[in-house]
């Protein structure tokens, strides 16, 4: 079950506190700029596991203004469309609400997820490589979008991209029980995405492992990560 630190206690609280209850995820912007970027792809993240999980969500965005500018940032980046909170009332038969916040931002009541600053303009940069840069660090820790970040980022994406396509020409195996585990672990444990990819570097780097089992290892994790890691199958060798 995912567990999410709620910015206004500290404590871990349930994410989704019924089983199969809907729960709402709603992002809070104030503009367009890195960090409100930031903002909704961690709440993208946080519909994902959460229907990874089985629970049924409704995705909100809320904000000040910038907010065509924000939504469009936001497709690029891989986030899935939010509805506008201001056109819907109240959900029926929500278990939880997930208040998805900057740091020093909006302040509603509830469970807030608060997403630490984004330093630098990636401007230029593409949206994928961008996604995993800020993928690759806790969203409580602020992140440098400068050239090295996106640099190193790039290099990682080509290399796995490059890696699934070739694993897909193997014999598919299936997810180890025991990676599948350190998966779910660290996505449920706080939506820490940087253990995701620890877990991904870790199912390349191992000899004992068959390419087949990494390729559905990959596929599967990007249910959550986004990142179109199986985008060059087919492509020649």
């Amino acid at each position: 079950m995912l567990r999410i630190t709620d910015a206004r206690t500290g404590d871990l609280v349930n994410a989704a506190p019924a089983r199969r209850g809907l729960t709402r995820v709603e992002a809070h912007t104030q503009g367009f700029d890195p960090t409100n970027l930031r903002v909704l792809l961690v709440a993208d993240l946080l519909v994902r596991a959460l229907e990874l999980g089985g629970t049924p969500v409704w995705a909100l965005l809320t904000g000040e203004r910038q907010q065509a500018e924000l939504r469009a940032a936001g497709a690029a980046l891989g986030v899935r469309p939010f509805e506008d909170a201001g056109d819907v009332g109240a959900g029926l038969g929500e278990a939880q609400v997930l208040h998805v916040v900057s740091e020093g931002g909006a302040t509603p009541g509830g469970v807030r997820v608060a997403v630490a600053p984004v330093h630098g303009e990636p401007d230029d940069a593409d949206p994928a490589v961008l996604r995993l840069a800020l993928l690759a660090r806790p969203r409580g820790e602020p992140v440098t979008a400068d050239a090295a970040a996106l640099g190193d980022a790039a290099a990682t994406l080509a290399g796995w991209r490059r890696a699934v396509a070739g694993w897909a020409r193997r014999p598919s195996r299936p997810v180890p029980d025991p990676v599948r585990a350190d998966l779910r672990t660290a996505w449920e444990g706080d939506l820490d995405t940087a253990g995701v990819l620890d877990v991904l570097h870790a199912v390349a780097a191992d000899p004992d492992l068959a390419d087949g089992a990494r390729f559905e290892t990959y596929a599967y994790a990007d249910r959550l990560l986004g990142l179109d890691l199986t985008r060059d199958l087919g492509a020649p060798a």
